[in-house]
């Protein structure tokens, strides 16, 4: 019965990590076992049985380590250098190769649903990989912030290019709408504790923007899909904030951080220029919400004491001063 319980199974998914390696495998689905097309004949062709298609064992590690260094490089370019704009190229890098080339693979997102059964089903087993790719986010979460959703999550970088007018959604009801992915979480973890027959990954099944990386999807989903995308123009990344489950964990484990998005945290002006530049709510009192910032550093690109308009203004200080 513990094992059936959502709760349990959400305190498992963070405290619990060696569970899910112990059911940890190198797994490479055997795609030569289907009907091939010279057995066959008659002109016909053999369908992908899995998209995309099982890579050697060395390319899924690769994948891990790149997903790995790209959050120590968001986390850097954040918290260090204060530089919205190589954020926005690590950004489009993460869309381009974790997004279409690997498209929508490399997910911690919809990995969730694979590390629920895995900690539940003893009869489940998944890649180490995928062990991997569900923890690392949270892990860096916990010390660091959301760097995972910064300038690495290709959910998060399609919808951050499209930004264009964004409007201050209230408090009262970005809050409650932000309780939506709570409730996604769990019918997700619900479901995939069904028995294996009635087992449904809703998560991937219901992702908006997979059938954009990878061409293909049924019609509705791509409705979906760009009605996320028009919608984010005017309201910033709102799968983001509001439905995404693995928001939801990120939140908890960004609690923990020691260090995170701070403004201006040795020369206060509180002049408001971050709440003003911020379209995800994360400002309250001109203080960073760690929970809730998306790693985006819009607040340091508008601040003049620091970030990227600060260093201009001083080279163009120490310019003038050394004209003279």
């Amino acid at each position: 019965m513990l094992a059936r319980s959502p709760i349990a199974v959400l305190v498992l998914l963070l405290l619990l990590p060696w569970q899910a390696l112990a059911q940890a495998i190198e797994y490479s689905r055997p795609v030569e076992t289907a009907p091939q097309a010279d057995t066959i004949g008659g002109g016909y062709k053999t369908p992908e049985v899995q998209r995309p298609l099982p890579r050697d064992y060395w390319l899924q590690v690769f994948d891990v380590v790149l997903l790995a260094a790209a959050m120590g490089v968001s986390a850097w370019l954040v918290l260090k250098r204060r530089s919205r704009r190589w954020l926005m190229g690590l950004a489009i890098f993460s869309l381009a190769y974790f997004g279409f080339y690997r498209e929508g693979c490399v997910c911690p997102v919809g990995s969730i649903q694979n590390v629920t059964v895995a900690l539940t089903d003893p009869r489940y087993s998944i890649p180490i990989v995928v062990v991997a790719t569900f923890f690392l986010p949270l892990f860096v979460a916990m010390f660091f912030g959301r760097a995972f959703c910064g300038g690495v999550c290709a959910l998060g970088a399609m919808q951050e290019m499209v930004v264009l007018k964004p409007v201050k959604v209230p408090r009262r009801i970005d809050r409650a709408l932000g309780l939506l992915k709570y409730v996604y979480l769990l019918l997700a973890i619900l479901f995939a504790l069904k028995p294996a027959i009635a087992r449904d990954f809703v998560i991937c099944r219901f992702d908006p923007f997979v059938g954009f990386f990878r061409g293909t999807g049924a019609p509705h989903m791509l409705m979906i899909g760009a009605v996320f995308l028009v919608g984010g123009m005017f309201i910033g990344r709102p799968y983001c904030r509001y439905l995404c489950p693995y928001g939801a964990l990120l939140n908890w484990c960004t609690r923990l951080a020691r260090r995170g998005v701070s403004i201006t945290p040795h020369r206060e002006l509180d002049c408001g220029l971050c709440n003003d530049a911020c379209p995800y709510g994360a400002i309250e009192k001109m203080r960073a919400v760690r929970k809730d910032c998306l790693y985006c550093a819009r607040c340091y690109a508008s601040c003049p004491n620091e970030g990227e308009r600060a260093r201009a203004r001083e080279s163009l200080v120490t310019v003038g001063g050394g004209a003279k």
